[in-house]
């Protein structure tokens, strides 16, 4: 880390700041409520900052703004977007150099307990960590539901960490929208590890591997993860496997694991060019394995710097990502066009009936949109 990222210490001794709770559909920001939370008198309303608030803000580490950035850049509201995309703009030039890492697995694998155990080696250690732990929607108030903050304690409250859970928002495969306008506010933040924490596995999960450097995949032994882990072609896109809650009477069922993870991903094409995937244990409860598993990052950093796939890599994601941007806007345009949403509910109802084939009621919605 250089030294004028080292200076970028967040201002606020601890990550959790709590406030009162909002009506659903609420995004946090002023001029924007859909409910009466927060605008009736019951708390301090908090003014729309200027582009320049938030990017100073963010700059200089302060936690309370770059939460603010955060939940600006998350918003839907068009008011809050073009100052969203200044401060993007500005900060850009302004990110520090950081490892980028997905860490995925199916429910119970121990994920937030091995990225909080992570997280603390690495502040002791003197880096700035980040979290975005991405959480599943609620189908009330479309909040996040499982709470990383209260299942990452000790992490949330070391000054050297931020933790953000965000709601997907119903995003398949669990990764938020704003997922990667977070990471870059991270790295202007001066946060030099990024930790990616995602909901459950799938095929999906190619699109956190679409956003970090190293790809990391958490199971469990004797719990049908192997071909779990095989079927839904994840171990395919993972630089590398982690079987945890290796201690205790899990010791030996995880070795085992480990074991048939290597044999498998010998016959594997690798996820990334020049680099071996491999399998390892850990116990996130006792922290053996924990650091060791970061080394090995760190060897996967040096390695594909070195031979150039490092920047590859981010320059194809930044690409993707225009044509991700694009397709959202796409579909935002369509859902918002008069004729669609005003026939759209009615085609589906014919298809639902079987009146119309599928293919008949999109034609007939994009032809409405195409037709202006």
């Amino acid at each position: 880390m250089s030294s004028q990222d080292k200076k970028k210490q967040p201002a606020n001794p601890s990550a959790l700041n709590v406030r009162k709770g909002v009506d659903g559909g609420h995004d946090g920001l002023p001029g924007h409520s859909t409910g009466s939370g927060g605008d009736n008198g019951d708390g301090p309303r908090r003014r729309l900052l200027s582009a320049r608030e938030y990017i100073d803000g963010v700059l200089s580490g302060d936690r309370v703004l770059l939460a603010r950035a955060i939940t600006l850049i998350e918003s839907n509201a068009s008011a809050h977007q073009e100052v969203a995309q200044e401060v993007l703009t500005a900060l850009l030039p302004r990110r520090c150099e950081s490892i980028r890492v997905g860490i995925t697995g199916v429910p119970g694998a121990g994920k937030s307990t091995f990225i909080e155990a992570l997280g603390k080696g690495l502040t002791s250690r003197g880096h700035q960590v980040a979290v975005t732990a991405v959480d599943p929607s609620s189908s009330l108030t479309g909040g996040s539901i499982l709470g990383d903050k209260t299942r990452m304690e000790k992490l949330a409250a070391d000054p050297n960490a931020f933790i953000r859970p965000s709601p997907t928002g119903g995003t398949l495969g669990g990764v938020a929208r704003k997922t990667r306008e977070t990471i870059m506010l991270f790295e202007a933040a001066g946060f030099d590890v990024i930790l990616v924490e995602t909901v459950g596995v799938g095929q999906s999960e190619i699109q956190v591997r679409s956003m970090v450097d190293f790809f990391l995949l958490v199971l469990l032994a004797g719990a049908g993860d192997e071909l779990q882990g095989i079927k839904k072609g994840v171990v395919e896109i993972a630089d590398a496997i982690l079987v945890n809650k290796a201690d205790g009477k899990g010791l030996a069922a995880a070795r085992s694991a480990r074991s048939e993870f290597e044999r498998v991903l010998h016959y594997l094409r690798p996820a990334t060019e020049g680099w071996v995937t491999g399998a390892f244990n850990c116990s996130s409860a006792t922290g053996e394995g924990v650091m060791e598993m970061w080394a090995v990052v760190e060897k996967f950093a040096e390695l594909t710097r070195g031979s150039g796939v490092h920047d590859r890599r981010r320059s194809t994601q930044e690409q993707a990502w225009v044509r991700a941007l694009v397709r959202e806007g796409l579909e935002d345009l369509f859902q918002s066009h008069p004729g669609v949403s005003e026939q759209m509910a009615i085609l589906e109802q014919q298809v639902a009936r079987g009146e119309l084939p599928a293919t008949s009621a999109a034609r007939k919605l994009l032809d409405m949109f195409r037709n202006g």
